[in-house]
């Protein structure tokens, strides 16, 4: 991998300014590296080791960012959209360089866990079928949610679409009744990402998920300090489990 790259090109990477404006900074002798005064914005440094600053403030160079979102209802897992506010909208302007991108999608009614990074590799690996990285989500479920209902959801079940869903955990934290006007509240860990896959799993037994949040992908869980629209870069513990994570089977 190539250890060098232009100079102008790193500090755009991160926000300092476009490469005529840092063709500027250069000419006003704002910009050092290793404690030398540059006067090509363009030449060859070493991000990893070499030391730059610009207006006396050391740059930090990092070629990818990952990031922890509790996404809100209410906005969409993309990029950009043209009717409604997106995941990217809710970062701060100190990101938009990066051009992340959210990791697969949550429904816009969906909460919760969103892993948003510019790592296209990791992203790849993590949304491929044939990693089977687990996915776990809370629901509210209208009304009973029963043990015939988890042994469905362990064998397999079949969409609305004729496809047949891996088989998934599904976790009764209360049945619920529809007497009693109380929804059923479970957790279902799927490995697949199939488009409204938790809900229309439910709907195959007769089911309706009234409200969804997704609380963990792979060995990360969801920061409960996390409030709503909240977004925190994961730690270097997490990053590495996440990196390292294993295919593993139901």
């Amino acid at each position: 991998m190539k250890q060098t790259q232009r100079l102008d090109k790193i500090l755009a990477h991160v926000g300092i300014g476009t490469r005529s404006e840092l063709k500027r900074l250069a000419k006003e002798g704002a910009i050092f590296v290793n404690g030398a005064k540059v006067k090509d914005s363009g030449m060859q440094v070493n991000p990893d080791t070499d030391v730059i600053t610009v207006n006396g403030e050391t740059v930090l160079y990092r070629e990818f960012v990952y990031l922890m979102m509790n996404k809100p209802q209410g906005v969409v897992s993309a990029t950009e959209d043209n009717r409604d506010r997106t995941v990217v909208d809710l970062l701060d302007a100190a990101y938009a360089p990066f051009e992340v991108f959210p990791v697969g999608r949550l429904d816009k009614d969906t909460e919760g866990f969103l892993l948003l990074t510019n790592d296209g590799k990791l992203a790849h690996n993590l949304l491929s079928p044939r990693k089977h990285v687990p996915k776990t989500y809370f629901a509210k479920v209208e009304w009973e949610v029963t043990e015939t209902d988890r042994e469905s959801f362990s064998q397999g079940v079949i969409l609305d679409d004729g496809y047949e869903t891996l088989p998934g955990i599904l976790r009764i934290l209360q049945g619920g009744s529809e007497s009693e006007g109380v929804h059923a509240e479970i957790e279902l860990t799927i490995m697949e990402g199939k488009f409204h896959q938790v809900k229309r799993m439910f709907q195959a037994v007769g089911k309706k998920v009234v409200y969804l949040k997704r609380i963990s992908m792979g060995p990360i869980a969801l920061d409960p300090t996390l409030a709503l629209g909240q977004v925190r870069e994961l730690s270097k513990e997490e990053l590495l489990a996440l990196q390292n994570a294993h295919e593993s089977h139901l």
